[in-house]
C-alpha cells in the first residue's frame, strides 16, 4: 500500500511539472484542405493525418458525449508515461482489488488477490478491452481510481482537450464522463506518436492469459478487414453507442479515424473504413522540398563571434493532395548578415513551402547558439592577434 501511495505521489509530481511545459503534441490543425461533404453513419467523427495533426474530415467534432472504452486510451497513455519515466515496469505485478473485481462490462474475470504483470494487464486492456484490468492498472499507478481520474483530467488539460472530463478509468457510463471526437483524436495522436510501443499490443489479434485458460480476441475487427490497421481502441456502452478510434498506415501516410455514437458495430467499422479510404485515396506524405543554396551559417556584425550556425525547422515530409507534389517549391527568407546580440533559438529567417502560388506552411530558421556583443577588450585582442600574425 505504501509503495502504491509513493508511486501515485511521484506520478502526480511528474504530471504537475509537465503542466508547466508545452504539450508534447501540437493542437490539431484545420489545414488548407477543403473538408469533404460526405456523411458517415455516426454521431460524431474526425479524420486526421497523424504526423501533422491536420484535420481532413470532421462531423460534430466538438460535441461532448460519452466515449465508452475509448477512455482507456488515456489510461494507457498515463501507463506508458509511467513506464518510460521508470516509475513502473512491464514486469511489475499488479494486484486485483475488490473494486476492480466488481467492474461490469467487458472483462477478464479478475479475482480479488489475483496478480498479473503489468504487461499482461496492458494486453488485456488493448485486446479484450477489459474494464477490470483497466481499473486494476489505474489503482496500481494512481493509488485509487478517483485519484487516477484526476491524473487523467490533468493530462487532458495539458494536451488541450478542452471538452473532456474523465470520471473513471475504463469508460463505463457515468454522469459527466464526456469527451469529443476532436479530443479523442488529440489523445490518440499523443499516444501513437510518443508511445508507439502501444501498437505492439493493439495489433494482437488473439492471445491467452492464465497459461492458456483465458482466451483474448481483439475487439477491433478492422485488424482482419483493413490493410495497414495499427489500432487503436473500440468502445461500446448504452450511453455512448458504438465507437472506435482507428489508426492505419500505408505508404508512409499515417491516419487516425475517430467514430463516436454509431448505431451498430458494423456501422462503426463502415464509418471508420470510409474515412480511412478517403484519406488514403486523396492524400500522401512526400519529401518536403529544401530551399536552394541554404547557408549553414551567417556572418554576424558587432559580435563576439564572426558567424553563427543556423537551424532549419522545416519538416522532412509534408502532407499534400495526391498529384500536387510536382508543384512543390521552397522559398528562403534570410538576411545576408545578422547583428549581435543574438539569443540561442532566436528566429532569423523563414522557410515557406509552396504548391504553385499557394503557401502550404512556413517554418522558422533560428540561431543555433547565442552570440554576445563585441567588447572593447575582445576587439583589442583580435586586433593584436591580427597584427602579430602579419
Amino acid at each position: 500500500m505504501l509503495k502504491k501511495r509513493l508511486l501515485a505521489l511521484a506520478l502526480c509530481c511528474v504530471l504537475a511539472a509537465a503542466l508547466c511545459m508545452p504539450a508534447a503534441a501540437e493542437p490539431l490543425a484545420a489545414g488548407r484542405f477543403a473538408l469533404p461533404d460526405f456523411d458517415v453513419p455516426c454521431r460524431a467523427a474526425v479524420l486526421i493525418d497523424l504526423s501533422s495533426g491536420t484535420v481532413l474530415y470532421e462531423k460534430e467534432p466538438d460535441t461532448p458525449m460519452p466515449i465508452a472504452s475509448i477512455t482507456k486510451v488515456m489510461t494507457l497513455l498515463l501507463t506508458f508515461e509511467a513506464i518510460e519515466a521508470g516509475k513502473v515496469s512491464l514486469q511489475d505485478t499488479v494486484p486485483v482489488s475488490d473494486h476492480a473485481y466488481n467492474m461490469g462490462g467487458s472483462q477478464i474475470w479478475l479475482e480479488p488477490g489475483e496478480t498479473f504483470t503489468l504487461d499482461e494487464m496492458i494486453k488485456a486492456i488493448c485486446v479484450s478491452s477489459a474494464n477490470d484490468a483497466a481499473v486494476a492498472v489505474a489503482e496500481f499507478i494512481g493509488g485509487s481510481e478517483p485519484a487516477f481520474a484526476e491524473l487523467m483530467n490533468q493530462k487532458a488539460a495539458q494536451l488541450g482537450m478542452t471538452n473532456t472530463a474523465f470520471k473513471n478509468a475504463c469508460g463505463l457510463d457515468e454522469a459527466g464522463h464526456l469527451s469529443t471526437a476532436r479530443d479523442v483524436a488529440i489523445m490518440s495522436r499523443e499516444v501513437l506518436l510518443n508511445h508507439p510501443r502501444i501498437t505492439d499490443y493493439t495489433t494482437i489479434w488473439m492471445d491467452t492469459l492464465r497459461g492458456g485458460q483465458t482466451q483474448l480476441l481483439n475487439t477491433n475487427k478492422l485488424l482482419k478487414r483493413y490493410q495497414g490497421v495499427t489500432g487503436l481502441k473500440t468502445g461500446t456502452t448504452s450511453g455512448a453507442g458504438v465507437c472506435i478510434s482507428a489508426s492505419a498506415s500505408r505508404d508512409g501516410l499515417d491516419l487516425l479515424a475517430v467514430v463516436l455514437g454509431a448505431a451498430s458495430s458494423n456501422e462503426r467499422f463502415d464509418a471508420a473504413t470510409a474515412l480511412l479510404d478517403y484519406g488514403f485515396a486523396n492524400f500522401e506524405n512526400v519529401a518536403a522540398p529544401a530551399p536552394e543554396n541554404a547557408p549553414a551559417s551567417l556572418p554576424v556584425t558587432g559580435g563576439a563571434q564572426e558567424t553563427v550556425e543556423l537551424r532549419y525547422a522545416a519538416p522532412e515530409k509534408i502532407l499534400v493532395q495526391k498529384g500536387e507534389s510536382a508543384a512543390l517549391a521552397a522559398e528562403l527568407e534570410l538576411p545576408q548578415t545578422l547583428a549581435a546580440p543574438l539569443a540561442e533559438g532566436q528566429q532569423v529567417g523563414t522557410v515557406t513551402v509552396y504548391s504553385g502560388e499557394t503557401a502550404l506552411g512556413s517554418w522558422p530558421v533560428t540561431a543555433a547558439s547565442a552570440v554576445q556583443p563585441m567588447t572593447m577588450r575582445l576587439g583589442f585582442e583580435r586586433l593584436l592577434a591580427a597584427l602579430t600574425a602579419h
